[in-house]
Parts: structure tokens; C-alpha cells; sequence
């Protein structure tokens, strides 16, 4: 049974997160916690003997109480939360085991401790349109998650379109995390006419650096392929497209240079994607040195659902 835990605030967002489940091709055997995490310090219990008698202490005392006071209100509101989101989980996905459960802590890290409790096969989080001061917390909040928690994250965004089908942009940069994302894709259910667009981006800034110190292209460059990008970009980008099209996707594809978190963004728009999956860390070494993070870029200022695919988690 696979494991779902879905970061959940009440909002319109966290919501449409919810509701964009409904298109990620996820099967009836599900596990999932809602989990709403109460943004308060909540101080730990100390012993009345252990308290000293001084004014100072007693006004530490005093403050203590009241911390502790407000962060168990702020847990009773959470716990409220989290069952209207298990509600909503449990009206739209009925064959679901769903339960909800709250947590005292900062949001993002509670969502990623929690994660890795669990042992959670997958994290779930909402985003959407916001004025300035909230799109700077909920960026923190989901590049947190996106970068340090070792699941697959899946960043829900309101739909695009209406349509029963859904398009998904998977970007392909010959790695391992990148595979893993195209397998994520190709092992699930899709609705009819669903489609599938790969995309490889050429970072012109890795033009410099010889095929020996570019480790992702181990398994598909070759000694003849000399400096010929497209050589194992074909080869790449025909064994994703056999895998896809078994799991009933039409394909399509493209080769573009460019910034590749970028250039996933536009393509996004341009093809009007309801989701881009991608993998947790496409590069390594010298080359992620030079890129920087594309996982986080892309899930933070996509307009569309973004899923950061991992490796699975071995159970705890």
C-alpha cells in the first residue's frame, strides 16, 4: 500500500492539492494522513518543585504557561483542520484509508519529520497565487520541503483545464533521479488520451566540460559519440518513449539549450502542462555546482503541479 502524507492548512490551495490527486494516476491502494501542522513553540512540562522562587523565575514560569497555553489552542484548531482535509480526501478517493493527525511545530519541518517517521512514499503540498509577504513564506516553506526532505514531494497547484486527460512534462537529463521520475510516470494509470512530453535541456554553460566529467551520461553516451549531444539524447529519449507508451501515453518530445529550470517553466505554459515531474537532483558534482537547484527552482514558480521524484525510501 502506498503511503501518503498531505501537508494540509485549511487554505484554497491545500484544497486544490487535494482535489489535483485526482490527476496524478495513483492507485486505489493508498494510505494517507492529513497532516496539519500548528505554526507554535509549545515549551516542555517542567515539574513545579523544579522552579525556583525568585521574581525572575516566577515570570519565566508565568511566560512558559502562556506559550504552552496558546500552542495547545493552536494544536485544538489544527486538529479541526486536519479533519476537514481528511473529509475532503475521504469524499473524493473512497477506497483510501485516511486519517488525520496534527503536530506543534514549523510547518515545513514538521511536514518533512513527520515524512520520514512514517516512512511516507510521498508528500503532498499545496500552492497557489499569493501577495508578496505570503509568496515569500510559502516559497521558504516549500523549498524547505523540496530540498531536504528525502521523499517524493508532489507541489498540487489549482487545475489549468476542465479536460478528463492530462499532460505531463517529464524532464530528462540522462540521470538516475531523472529515470526514476520517468518510471514514476510510466507505472501508474492514466485517463484516455493522456500525453506525455519529454524533455532534455542542454545547459550551454556545461559546454566546457568533456563527456569523461559529466557522470550522467554513463549509461548513454558512447566513445563514437564524440561531442554529438543528440547521439544519446535519442537514445535516451526512445527507451523513456517505449516505457511511456506502455502505460497508454502519447509521446512527444523535444531537445532545446538553454537554463533548464527555465526552460521546463515556458514549456509548461506553452503546452498548457497540467503537471512537470522531474527528478530530486538531476546533477551531481562539478555539474551541480554549475546548475544549482532545478528540483526547487521549478516547483516554486511553476503555474502548474510539480512532482519531485526519489528514490524509495526503504521502510523505517
Amino acid at each position: 500500500m502506498r503511503k501518503l502524507l498531505i501537508g494540509y492548512d485549511g487554505s484554497e490551495h491545500a484544497d486544490a492539492a487535494i482535489d489535483d490527486l485526482q490527476r496524478a494516476g495513483l492507485p486505489q491502494d493508498v494510505e494517507a494522513i492529513v497532516l496539519t501542522v500548528a505554526d507554535a513553540f509549545l515549551p516542555p512540562t517542567v515539574d513545579p518543585k523544579d522552579w525556583g522562587s525568585s521574581p525572575l523565575d516566577e515570570k519565566i514560569r508565568k511566560r512558559a504557561e502562556e506559550m504552552r497555553a496558546r500552542a495547545l489552542k493552536a494544536r485544538e484548531e489544527a486538529a479541526a483542520v486536519a479533519a476537514q482535509g481528511a473529509a475532503r480526501v475521504k469524499q473524493l478517493f473512497t477506497s483510501w484509508v485516511v486519517s488525520a493527525e496534527t503536530d506543534v511545530n514549523w510547518a515545513g519541518w514538521g511536514i518533512i519529520l513527520k515524512a520520514e517517521e512514517w516512512g511516507a512514499d510521498m508528500v503532498v503540498i499545496g500552492a497557489g497565487k499569493h501577495s508578496f509577504i505570503e509568496r515569500i513564506q510559502l516559497g521558504s516553506i516549500l523549498r524547505k520541503v523540496v530540498g531536504a526532505c528525502e521523499r517524493t514531494v508532489r507541489v498540487g497547484r489549482p487545475l489549468q483545464s476542465r479536460r478528463e486527460s492530462v499532460r505531463i512534462i517529464i524532464g530528462l537529463d540522462g540521470s538516475p533521479d531523472a529515470e526514476l521520475a520517468m518510471e514514476a510516470v510510466a507505472e501508474r494509470r492514466w485517463p484516455p488520451g493522456s500525453q506525455a512530453h519529454l524533455i532534455t535541456v542542454i545547459d550551454d554553460r556545461l559546454s566546457i566540460l568533456t563527456p569523461s566529467l559529466i557522470p550522467r551520461l554513463a549509461r548513454w553516451s558512447s566513445a563514437a559519440d564524440s561531442d554529438d549531444d543528440q547521439a544519446w539524447v535519442d537514445r535516451m529519449m526512445n527507451a523513456a518513449s517505449d516505457k511511456l507508451q506502455g502505460a497508454g501515453l502519447a509521446i512527444s518530445r523535444e531537445v532545446v539549450r538553454g537554463a533548464p529550470s527555465q526552460r521546463l517553466l515556458d514549456a509548461a505554459v506553452d503546452w498548457q502542462a497540467d503537471c512537470i515531474v522531474i527528478g530530486a537532483r538531476g546533477l551531481s558534482g562539478i555539474e551541480r555546482f554549475l546548475i544549482g537547484s532545478v528540483s526547487s527552482d521549478v516547483a516554486v514558480r511553476a503555474n502548474c503541479s510539480v512532482e519531485v521524484v526519489r528514490p524509495k525510501p526503504s521502510r523505517p
